[in-house]
């Protein structure tokens, strides 16, 4: 399923992957919004080059898909995930990319306090719920229904029952 993501006003392609259940984005077009560069298709090669003699593979093993271009034809072009574009963000010197390095920066930083304190997952977990407009009945309800399953699947564990290739088993 191909789409379209605006940023800025500018378009990025992209296209969800069924069976790996994940969005692959253009990189040409994240490189064109972040940049400016007049020749994103070149900065990406230069970017490409520079990346895996640093030995980064995180980026420059792209998959390729069949994205339609300005001209209504279908290319093979770069794609990236979303982990691969936020890796490909951090390498990209741009005042544009600085707000998505910052954030990241931040989001790196909640999530090493979190594994010190747990809790702070679910301080974040219920503000997060909050900031969609869930009310605290229906978020309290949510973590209770999260807490019943761990208890259940807690329990399956104890009794026996194994998970295999996405169907549960008794032995």
């Amino acid at each position: 399923m191909a789409n379209i993501k605006l940023f800025e006003s500018k378009k990025i392609r992209s296209q969800w992957h069924v069976e790996e259940e994940k969005w692959y984005f253009s990189v040409v077009d994240v490189i064109a919004v972040l940049t400016d560069s007049p020749n994103p298709n070149n900065y990406w090669k230069v970017l490409k080059h520079r990346l895996a003699k640093e030995g980064n593979q995180s980026v420059t093993n792209c998959n390729q898909l069949k994205l339609e271009s300005s001209d209504d034809k279908f290319y093979k072009t770069d794609v990236a995930d979303t982990e691969q574009i936020f890796r490909l963000i951090q390498s990209i010197p741009s005042p544009k990319a600085e707000p998505f390095k910052q954030w990241l920066a931040k989001v790196g930083y909640e999530r090493v306090e979190e594994s010190q304190d747990p809790e702070k997952s679910i301080d974040r977990a219920m503000e997060n719920y909050l900031n969609l407009g869930y009310s605290k009945e229906w978020i309290n309800q949510r973590l209770k229904s999260i807490e019943v399953r761990k208890d259940l699947t807690d329990e399956w564990e104890t009794s026996g029952v194994k998970k295999r290739a996405g169907v549960c088993n008794a032995y």
